[in-house]
């Protein structure tokens, strides 16, 4: 190696590179204008050797210069299984170098989320939701930027990063407008697939992306011949390095190196030599110069590609079974040929080691020529290596992937150990992966169902129709009994439920519990199976209501299982309009002495979201609204803290606007169903939450007088049939068919509530609370049809009536008045007051208000009436009410 190497290999790699690091300066510039400066995002983009690391260490530069922080990770090829791998080494250095009670006020309710993954927090007991700790990281960065600002964030080689990080990288790169980070990324085009290429995709598209970095051109490559051989070199050999290499800067610098080394005269008749010293430098070429190295030298570098990261020269000694002095002796042979280098010290961390290879390529080459066997076999013994060291079964799982299997029952076991590890720290994908591999070692018999059950439980929400392979396989071998049995059974419905199997979700259930003895697991079973049929479905069993009650009969609230079939038979009650006394008694009986029961909490795993959200729905429509309320923030209030970001605070969110909506709190009922679709829309289209998200919001909307808006998010967020088969909450039909008619369309507005009429008879009745189109129809039908108007406002009174609660009554009370004149219509809308000014229904005490004052003429009616409108929130009410006050003559 001559001295001008180093300068040369900076110059190549730059050269040709001006618009790019302008482009960094004015990123750069942009974000260290103010503290309130928005974040940015560049891209640099293009193959193996053109730079794009060299541009990484520019930024850096640049931005030291100006006084950023700057912090840098990079992916590895073989890496990519390691979750969080790279944001964790990008952040954990930050963190690290706190005190864990810094740490802990620093990152405040993050710091248990977000800390497992980042390597500073032992994981907590229950599994980690993966979108709460991509939250969490994502607060950290922002609450680092605040600290370290400016802040620079480099990630290298992001095509090789972990699944984890690139889902942290989108979420990050969503939120740079109030994020003062400059994030900049540096990946090849292609190289990953699947998810991963998604997350890669919409990490990097919204930013501006330098573009696709080109090659060099002829002259520049004639410029760096004559830097490194000298000016003496003709153009014809210039030209031939320029053919040779494609104009690629690492290679370029490669091959100049060697034709230094080989003392090749630059000219036009040594220039034919050149392709086979190029060839020399990569690949085959590669693996041929290393064994000219020795056997030695050979075997440290596949242990120092085996381990991929953290090489330090005592890892790679004990993983090659060699003496230390020949491992320094190795290390340095490596270096000397130019495979290996010591990290740069500017990007580098401790734990990084002592050596890295000099490029990716060439890590790449030496990696794929150890013979497999042997690989195998070494990433075996690095596992045990990574163990011994004390960084935990989960780190060495890379590793144990890809040992041979060999009905080795300690390597299924830490591999389940390991599965453990990462679902604590919120990678199921990474525990997947680790119970498959158990699964072709294989496990032995008595263990096999259990891997399989784990399998399930672990891949239940991201691949159903995998899940249901796996828990049917499991349930058809020995070795699975007892509760896990129970509970696999309970998994593998909702795992059938998810993929729209509800018939045969229904059936696996009923099945196992016939199969059980008189006990909770049975009564367990009973209930789940109610529970599908309660939620699912347009139709209702025949007798099924009935055989519930007798169930519910015998249950007392001594168990879970018990309580969970007087909340189902509750619900079922309060969905068909029975009795509300009734329906109260029973939810209150599920209840220990006011509260939650212990293990049926919203965070407890063995019974689902939907039993709490039932419960929860029976008080708010049996007017309960403050036991209904305290539910639904407690509910959110669970999965804030325990970092549940996903679809159980989406749904906590739109139930706690169904509470406010009911209330009459139409502003906060607005707001945290905002936040609830927004947090649906990253779960995903056309689930159950995201529609009751969109329906809340469109119903609150229509509440409040904005009916423009009101239609705008339902054509935005697809509001309209086909609708989802479960029940959602308000009824989608009646709520479609009130939209319909705020916007004029008469005749599809009377379609829509005429089938959720038949929706109701299909379920065995309704409750007009619930699902009130009888009251929107008979208004619809008043002019064209008003003697069937007639008919459903009597309906609507008597379905009240059984029901039985002061808002269901008067709602209906308010239907009839809507239908006559004169004193019976100042009678009843008196009545319907009446009722409402007893119901903590808010905004319909002051719907019914206003329109006794408009029939009554009476403007102290409606001045009471406009300021309970106003208190809602409810501004097209308000409005009425003060033209009518405006434009009237009233006593």
């Amino acid at each position: 190696m001559t001295e001008a190497r180093p300068t040369t290999a900076a110059s190549a790699s730059l050269r040709e590179r001006d618009h790019e690091v302008a482009d960094i300066t004015r990123a750069v510039d942009a974000l260290c204008t103010d503290r309130s400066s928005s974040g940015g995002l560049l891209v640099f983009r293009g193959e193996a050797g053109l730079g794009k690391t060299a541009l990484l260490a520019e930024t850096r530069r640049i931005a030291e210069s100006r006084g950023c922080t700057v912090w840098s990770a990079r992916g590895g090829e073989t890496l990519r299984s390691v979750p969080f791998n790279v944001v964790r080494r990008l952040l954990q250095p930050a963190l690290v170098s706190l005190l864990p009670e810094e740490a802990r006020e620093y990152l405040g309710d993050w710091y248990d989320i977000a800390g497992p993954a980042l390597g500073i927090a032992e994981p907590g007991d229950r599994r980690a939701d993966p979108q709460g700790v991509c939250d969490g990281l994502v607060a950290a960065v922002r609450r680092l930027a605040r600290r370290d600002w400016p802040l620079v964030l480099l990630v290298d080689d992001a095509h090789w990063a972990d699944e984890e990080t690139l889902r942290w990288l989108a979420a990050v790169t969503d939120q740079l407008h109030d994020l003062a980070v400059l994030l900049v990324i540096a990946r090849r085009p292609g190289e990953i697939r699947g998810e991963g290429a998604r997350l890669l995709e919409a990490a990097t598209a919204a930013g501006r992306p330098v573009g696709d970095l080109s090659a060099l051109t002829p002259k520049a490559v004639a410029d760096l011949t004559h830097a490194a051989v000298g000016e003496h070199a003709d153009a014809p050999f210039c030209r031939e390095v320029w053919a040779v290499t494609g104009g690629n800067p690492y290679e370029t610098v490669e091959l100049l190196a060697k034709v230094q080394d080989s003392e090749l005269e630059p000219v036009e008749a040594s220039a034919g030599e050149l392709r086979a010293l190029n060839r020399s430098a990569r690949g085959g070429g590669l693996v041929a110069r290393l064994e000219e190295l020795g056997v030695d030298a050979t075997r440290f570098a596949w242990a120092a590609a085996i381990l991929g990261t953290g090489i330090n020269v005592d890892l790679v000694a004990r993983l090659a079974t060699m003496a230390h002095d020949d491992a320094v002796r190795c290390a340095a042979l490596l270096c000397n040929a130019r495979i290996l280098t010591a990290p740069d010290p500017a990007g580098s961390r401790a734990d990084d080691g002592d050596l890295e290879f000099v490029h990716p390529l060439i890590a790449t080459a030496v990696y794929n020529s150890i013979p497999d066997a042997l690989r195998r076999a070494m990433h075996g013994i690095a596992a045990q290596v990574v163990a011994d060291a004390g960084l935990g079964l989960a780190a060495a799982s890379r590793h144990l992937l890809q040992v041979h299997p060999d009905d080795d029952e300690e390597l299924v076991e830490q591999l389940r150990e390991a599965a453990r590890e990462h679902l604590a720290v919120g990678a199921p994908d990474a525990a997947r992966r680790c119970l498959e591999r158990a699964l072709e070692e294989p496990p032995p018999p008595e263990v096999h169902a259990q891997v399989l059950y784990e399998l399930g439980r672990a891949t239940l929400l991201t691949a159903p129709a995998r899940t249901i392979g796996h828990l049917r396989t499991a349930l058809a071998m020995p070795g699975l009994d007892g509760a896990d049995r129970v509970d696999a059974v309970y998994r593998l419905s909702q795992a059938l439920l998810h993929n729209d199997q509800l018939e045969e979700a229904v059936r696996t259930v009923e099945a196992e519990a016939a199969r059980q003895g008189d006990g909770p697991a049975r009564l367990r079973l009973q209930a789940v199976q109610y529970m599908w049929e309660g939620i699912y479905g347009e139709s209702a069993s025949p007798g099924r209501s009935e055989r519930l009650a007798r169930l519910a009969g015998t249950c007392a609230g001594r168990d879970n299982s018990e309580r969970a079939l007087l909340i189902l038979r509750g619900f079922d009650a309060m969905t068909h309009g029975e009795n509300v006394e009734e329906v109260v008694e029973l939810c209150d009986r599920a209840m220990v002495n006011g509260r939650l029961a212990p293990g049926l909490g919203w965070t407890d795993q063995e019974w689902g979201i939907e039993l709490l959200m039932m419960l929860g729905s029976c008080y708010a429509y049996a007017d309960r609204l403050d036991r209904a309320e305290s539910l639904f923030a407690e509910a959110l209030r669970a999965y804030t803290s325990a970092g549940w970001s996903g679809g159980h605070l989406a749904l906590a969110h739109a139930f706690l606007g169904l509470a406010y909506r009911r209330q009459g709190r139409l502003k906060d009922a607005e707001k945290v169903l905002r936040d609830s679709l927004r947090l649906a829309e990253r779960v995903g289209r056309g689930l159950p939450l995201y529609w009751s998200a969109t329906c809340g919001l469109v119903d609150t909307l229509l509440a409040r007088g904005r009916v423009d808006e009101a239609w705008t998010v339902a054509e935005q967020y697809g509001f309209a049939p086909p609708y989802p088969s479960t029940i959602v909450l308000p009824d989608t039909r009646s709520v479609r068919g009130r939209l319909l008619l705020a916007v004029g369309r008469l005749e599809d507005g009377i379609n829509e509530l005429e089938a959720a009429e038949k929706a109701a008879a299909a379920r065995g009745g309704h409750n007009p609370v619930l699902a009130p189109w009888t009251v929107d129809l008979a208004g619809a039908l008043a002019a064209q049809d008003p003697a069937r108007a007639v008919r459903l406002a009597s309906d609507a009174r008597r379905q009240a009536e059984r029901f039985g609660t002061d808002t269901a009554i008067g709602e209906a009370l308010r239907c009839a008045a809507a239908l006559e004149t004169g004193k019976r219509a100042v009678s009843l809308a008196g009545q319907a007051v009446a009722y409402l000014e007893s119901s903590p229904c808010q905004f319909e005490h002051a719907a019914a208000r206003v329109e006794y004052g408009v029939v009554a003429r009476s403007a102290a009616e409606l001045r009471r009436g406009l300021a309970l409108a106003r208190s809602c929130g409810a501004d097209g009410l308000a409005a009425r009410a003060e033209r009518v006050l405006d434009g009237g003559d009233f006593r």
